[in-house]
């Protein structure tokens, strides 16, 4: 599983003249950084744009997600289980097909094309799978804990905010991560609603640059690598709390 991304950093340090050696070289001979020029040079503006799109989805998907699970885990409204089934089945619709809807809907809005569209739909992919986190994580917080915040006033946007929201610092971090990493890595949506517009993540970045560049293959290579960087980076640091928030609710005293 990790062969490939250890000839992803390979080639990204491999001259030109070198990329087809037989036998292959498995470390890079006499190494280059021109690969990585071209990055700074020319995938910047990629690189930010997918920024923005993925701190943009990840405030949406909490804003929206976090309260939703409040509600199914504390409120228990009338139909919260349908609810819940619901937004299980959500995730299982191909992306492909959420892509064609959101097209037909934003031409019609006249948001095609543009950033607010394409954080709209990233948002998708993660408000249902955050809404069962958030209501996993929160049906383990105490009523008992809640009820003494009623007595000392607080109302329910109140106890919400000031108890519940603190003590699921690990749903949060579980939630914003998957939500920056789906909404870093799409495709789907990225290409299709927003492949027309000025602003264009590095997903589409990568893949123009190969259309474009095809023979300069430690340039899309150091793309690739740069592109990864956030993610893994991410992905140590919250290593700790996505345990714990994954497995949240799993088990019952």
């Amino acid at each position: 599983m990790l062969f490939p991304v250890y000839w992803m950093i390979n080639v990204s340090f491999t001259r030109e003249r070198d990329m087809r050696a037989s036998p292959p070289h498995l470390f890079p001979v006499d190494g280059t950084v021109e690969g990585y020029r071209a990055v700074f040079d020319q995938q910047l503006p990629y690189l930010g744009t997918s920024f923005l799109v993925g701190l943009a989805t990840v405030a949406l998907t909490v804003a929206l997600s976090a309260p939703a699970g409040y509600a199914l885990a504390k409120l228990r409204p009338p139909g919260g289980r349908a609810l819940s089934f619901v937004l299980l089945t959500a995730q299982m619709i191909p992306g492909i097909i959420m892509a064609m809807g959101f097209y037909a809907g934003y031409l019609e809005l006249g948001i095609l094309n543009t950033l607010p569209g394409l954080i709209l739909a990233d948002s998708t992919l993660a408000v249902p799978f955050g809404v069962l986190i958030f209501t996993a994580f929160m049906s383990g917080i105490p009523d008992e804990l809640l009820q003494a915040a009623v007595v000392d006033g607080a109302g329910r946007l109140r106890t919400f905010w000031s108890v519940v929201l603190p003590l699921s610092r690990n749903a949060v971090v579980t939630v914003s991560l998957f939500a920056f990493l789906w909404a870093w890595s799409d495709f789907v949506f990225a290409s299709t609603l927003a492949g027309g517009g000025g602003h264009q993540p590095i997903t589409l970045g990568i893949y123009r640059y190969i259309g474009n560049n095809s023979q300069q293959w430690n340039a899309i290579m150091a793309t690739a690598v740069v592109a990864s960087i956030p993610a893994a980076v991410l992905l140590v640091l919250a290593q700790r709390y996505v345990s714990t928030g994954i497995t949240a609710g799993a088990v019952k005293d």
